[in-house]
């Protein structure tokens, strides 16, 4: 019989997108999970995939053409069983592909990747904790992936066996699509539940003579970050040899091809260099790479603080002789107790101190430039430099805590950082920042604002330089320059310096400090 395939929800918001490529043509016959078309919407290329085997009766659209979802794509004519009339999901359909095995025992389902944070819509596959075929549990880890905020940990929602695993390693995966599938042992039998996804679906291997039938001349089966990779590497993705399921062309297929081999498997045997890959080194290479995660979340961050907020800089030294004198003091006191103190939790909460004085600096702007909000408390952030980023956990209320509190907040979150697992509760609300680029080295700096907060400091690196002291004699003190960045529309040049002022008043004088503490 023959029927229409509906186009489903693609993407939160999305109403329609335009057919960039059709895969197949009118009177070819498809098979379930083939790609069908390729569109796009105002966010990304999605690929739609057939949701059964037939023949392709009728394109409802021509190359270029804007097409409507919950309206007509095409028309199949299905083969086998009679099928129901295909319905478009609901918009808040969260089914998952379902595939009963075993008379009914145990069944494959897709974990749907959920909603993993306001506003995201992809992420990037940093580590899978599984391989295919391994047995997990509830709430086992299965994958950390990268958002463009912080590294989320997916756990499995049920026990079972990992039957695919749908994204390689430094993929992009799709909030709402297919992430894995899993056997789930016990399962009650039921019928199997189809689901369009921008993400084609295999869940039951395929053996090799499908494999092979499923790769038709002069198309290939592959999703579109695969063709992205082979457009970036000027291959026709046609003339891959793929190693996936049903003949899909893998990412590591495409770049195999590139090297001259014919898929990635392909080792030449000892003593012999194969002709294809040349053996002299190249001079004069590119190497282009994709900018994701929190490296393109810091870039477009920066270009929005930069193109709003007229920034100016504000630097002085600071003589922290006697404030290293008492840190090295109760480091030794709270070392038996587990807690780290260093110089940190002494400047976030001497700023504290002076924000009290100057509410100016803990405020924010609204872009408009027509209401400033005053915040209560100083959720002052930290810059922490880490293998997967810059990123700037804030300590909360730090107007309420004690210096061995706050050093335990900063260890705490300093810790999360360097691991990339900074929750993203501790990411959000800060009001200030503190930058320390003097533990890699450098006395001055030009931070840039952390939007929409209002100034950001940067701590240069300490160093015992010559000083005059009150009777004129030449010492050694340690000396430090802070180097702050102010927004100009609500910060005055006085107001830093004095504010400032009274911060280094408080850090250069301890006990000056410990008196004002509440």
């Amino acid at each position: 019989m023959s029927k229409d395939f509906i186009l489903p929800d693609i993407g939160e918001g999305i109403v329609e997108c335009e057919v960039v490529e059709w895969l197949v043509n009118e009177g070819d016959q498809v098979k379930e999970d083939q790609p069908i078309v390729d569109v796009m919407t105002d966010k990304a290329l999605v690929q739609i995939p057939a949701k059964e085997d037939g023949v392709i009766t009728k394109l409802y659209y021509a190359k270029g053409d804007i097409a409507k979802v919950h309206e007509p794509l095409y028309a199949i004519q299905t083969t086998g069983a009679a099928t129901a009339a295909s319905v478009a999901p609901d918009a808040t359909d969260t089914t998952v592909t379902t595939t009963v095995q075993n008379g009914g025992n145990e069944a494959v389902t897709d974990f749907i990747l959920p909603d993993i944070g306001e506003g995201i819509v992809e992420c990037e596959i940093v580590e899978w904790q599984v391989k295919e075929g391994d047995t997990v549990e509830e709430d086992q880890p299965i994958v950390d992936v990268m958002t463009d905020k912080a590294l989320v940990q997916i756990p499995a929602k049920e026990s079972g066996t990992i039957e695919k695993l749908y994204y390689a390693q430094g993929d992009i995966a799709k909030v709402h699509a297919p992430l894995y599938a899993i056997r789930v042992a016990g399962s009650a039998q039921t019928e199997a539940a189809a689901r369009v996804t921008s993400t084609p679906v295999a869940s039951v291997a395929p053996t090799a003579s499908t494999a092979t039938q499923a790769t038709r001349p002069g198309k290939a089966i592959a999703s579109p970050a695969v063709r992205r990779r082979a457009r970036e590497l000027d291959i026709d993705i046609s003339l891959v040899p793929g190693s996936g399921a049903k003949g899909r062309v893998m990412k590591e297929d495409v770049e195999a091809f590139a090297r001259g081999a014919s898929t990635p498997t392909v080792v030449p045997a000892a003593g012999i260099t194969s002709a294809a890959v040349p053996t002299a080194t190249a001079t004069g290479a590119t190497r282009v790479e994709p900018l994701r995660g929190v490296k393109a979340a810091m870039a477009k961050q920066m270009v929005r603080s930069v193109s709003t907020i007229p920034h100016f800089t504000y630097a002085d030294e600071f003589d922290l002789t006697e404030l290293i004198a008492l840190q090295q003091k109760l480091k030794e006191k709270y070392a038996d107790q587990g807690i780290r103190i260093t110089m940190m939790p002494f400047f976030i909460k001497a700023l504290s101190l002076a924000l009290s004085e100057f509410p100016i600096m803990n405020a924010q702007v609204n872009d408009e430039c027509t209401e400033i909000t005053y915040f209560d408390d100083h959720n002052i952030g930290m810059a922490v430099d880490t293998k997967i980023g810059l990123l700037v956990p804030n300590i909360k209320q730090v107007q309420n805590k004690s210096i061995v509190e706050v050093a335990q907040e900063v260890g705490r979150l300093t810790q999360a950082a360097r691991e990339g697992r900074v929750a993203q509760e501790d990411m959000k609300g800060g009001t200030i920042s503190i930058s320390n680029i003097g533990v890699i080295g450098g006395t001055v700096a030009t931070p840039i604002i952390n939007k929409p907060e209002a100034a950001i400091v940067a701590l240069g690196k300490v160093q015992e330089l010559p000083r005059f002291d009150a009777n004129g004699q030449v010492v050694a003190r340690k000396i430090m320059t802070a180097s702050w960045s102010g927004d100009h529309r609500i910060i005055d040049g006085g107001t830093i310096a004095r504010f400032n002022k009274l911060w280094q008043e408080y850090l250069e004088d301890p006990t000056n400090m410990l008196v004002h503490m509440r």
